[in-house]
Order: C-alpha cells, then structure tokens, then sequence
C-alpha cells in the first residue's frame, strides 16, 4: 500500500467533531499544531472519522501515537494509555466507526508485512457525545494536559520537540 505522507513518526488525532467531545483527539492535534514544533520526521494527522482511509497516512510510520476520546464505560475525564496487548484488546471491542476503522488499518498493515513497529494510544473518557462542534468545557480543559501528554511520549521517543 502506497502512503500519501510518510513519515517515521505520526500523531493521529480521531474523532467525530461534531459530535462533541467525540472531536478530542482532532482537537489535541489541533493544539499541538498552534503551540509546539516539531521535527520533519514527525507528521501531525487530523484523521477524523477516514476509517479505513487512514491506511494511506499510516502505511510505512515507524511509530504511531493515536489521540481519541475513548468510551470506555468509565467515569468522565478517565485517562488511559494503551500500548501493546492493551490496544489490541481496546480495539477488539469496535467501539466507534473510526476506531472499527483504526483496528482494520493496524491488521491490515500485520498481514501485508507492513506492521507499525510502536503504537499507542492516549485518550480520555468523553463526558457528552451530543450533537455539537465545541468540546465540553472540562474535556476542553483535558487538551493541553494530553499535548503534553503526547510530547512527552515523543520525547520519549528520542524526538526534539519545542514549545
């Protein structure tokens, strides 16, 4: 699968933006964009709800970090980081149309040799899933602790990332 950006290192942010604060990841990305710089290797991804159509903004990354709001039943405002045996497990339970077509991407990815070497996930529960373009104002506050969040992880990366 030819990629339309290659890059080593992707952040890709998901979500339905009008839905609320389903948009969480999308507006972490956005966040990122307007307060830090980053190296050339490293590409900021709006994914949105593409599913599947990620395939060619993800296909030959060495590293992907995923930012989404993820319902995991919990209470508001839950953190959680996923990597490894965990991700699998979050995306078995197809969640989400666009995490449905995250899951679909990584596996085709696996099966096609063209497996992503590091993936991670950060995300927060959502408090509101209503119809709207604008984030809950406590999910709002939640963005600049997970662009943080998500520096932190590409530094950890080996990456030079600037404010």
């Amino acid at each position: 699968m030819e990629s339309l950006y290659v890059s080593e290192n992707t952040v890709l942010g998901v979500g339905n933006t009008i839905l609320s604060d389903e948009g969480f990841g999308v507006r972490v990305v956005e966040y990122l964009e307007k307060n830090f710089a980053f190296p050339e290797n490293v590409a900021l991804i709006d994914g949105g709800t593409l599913g599947v159509e990620l395939l060619h903004f993800v296909a030959g990354t060495r590293r992907l970090l995923i930012i989404d709001s993820i319902d995991g039943g919990v209470q508001p405002g839950t953190t959680f980081h996923l990597r490894g045996d965990e991700l699998k497990a979050h995306f078995a339970q197809k969640i989400s149309a666009h995490e449905v077509g995250i899951q679909d991407v990584l596996t085709m990815l696996e099966l096609t040799g063209k497996k992503i070497p590091c993936v991670e996930l950060i995300g927060a529960q959502p408090f509101s899933l209503e119809a709207g373009v604008e984030l809950t104002p406590p999910m709002t506050a939640l963005v600049p602790t997970f662009a943080s969040k998500a520096v932190e992880i590409l530094k950890s990366w080996g990456l030079e990332v600037t404010r």
